[in-house]
């Protein structure tokens, strides 16, 4: 199942056809849908009605989406999906350090929208402590550990976001450049060996868990991305 049953979407756009288009599409896919097309509605419906998912736009009357989705991460950890018509926002949008969870470019079309919420929301979806596969990495977001099978390792804060990054999108090739650009929402300026020293330290870690096996695979050229073998490894 890849979400429950009447999840809640928020759909904040201001172009009122492409909304009810959209939420129709969502319903029709076993969501609940909502729609508001004015920026100064968000935070206060968000606040109140705490949706499962929101759609935001980046062009809104009222206020920005980008502005918005800085304030709901202030206190929400609702999966964001930021919408946008404008070349110059992707840069931003692919390091998603807004605190976005994934992003679409305008015009799209209202199925690749609904299979997009679905695989943001198949990615939220917590671990079951009570697995008991060679996969089931478990994080613990509130005390900076990773645990498995009954086993646990401490990580940085840094370590942490690097790891749940890659942890999230499984074969997904994130390069150093948008990695720095997750774990550090300063903008500091920091070398491309700054990430591999983490990696590093974060693969020593991981091994103390799973030591058959290299979880974090480095691309030539490219970055990193994080993988499990399919076969359970034998205990």
């Amino acid at each position: 199942m890849t979400h429950s049953p009447g999840s809640r979407i928020l759909v904040v756009e201001d172009e009122t056809k492409l909304a009810q288009l959209l939420a129709d599409y969502l319903v029709a896919a076993g969501f609940a849908a909502d729609c508001l097309g004015d920026g100064r509605e968000v935070v206060p419906w968000v606040r109140a009605h705490s949706p499962d998912l929101i759609v935001l736009d980046v062009m809104l009357p009222g206020r920005d989406g980008l502005e918005l989705c800085k304030d709901i991460r202030a206190f929400s950890r609702v999966p964001i999906i930021m919408a946008t018509a404008r070349a110059e926002e992707i840069d931003r949008l692919l390091g998603l350090e807004l605190g976005a969870d994934d992003y679409i470019c305008k015009p799209y079309s209202p199925r690749e929208v609904v299979a997009r919420v679905k695989a943001v929301l198949r990615r939220m979806l917590p671990a079951d402590p009570a697995a008991d596969t060679s996969s089931d990495l478990i994080l613990d977001e509130a005390g900076y550990r990773i645990r498995f099978k009954g086993a646990e390792v401490e990580l940085t804060a840094v370590e942490f976001q690097l790891f749940a990054a890659l942890y999230r999108e499984p074969g997904r090739i994130y390069s150093r450049g948008q990695l720095m650009d997750r774990i550090y929402n300063d903008q500091r300026i920091v070398s491309d060996r700054t990430i591999d020293s983490h990696i590093k330290k974060l693969r020593k870690k991981l091994a103390e868990l799973r030591p058959d096996e290299e979880l974090i695979h480095s691309v030539y050229g490219a970055g990193y991305r994080y993988e499990v073998a399919r076969d359970p490894i034998t205990r």
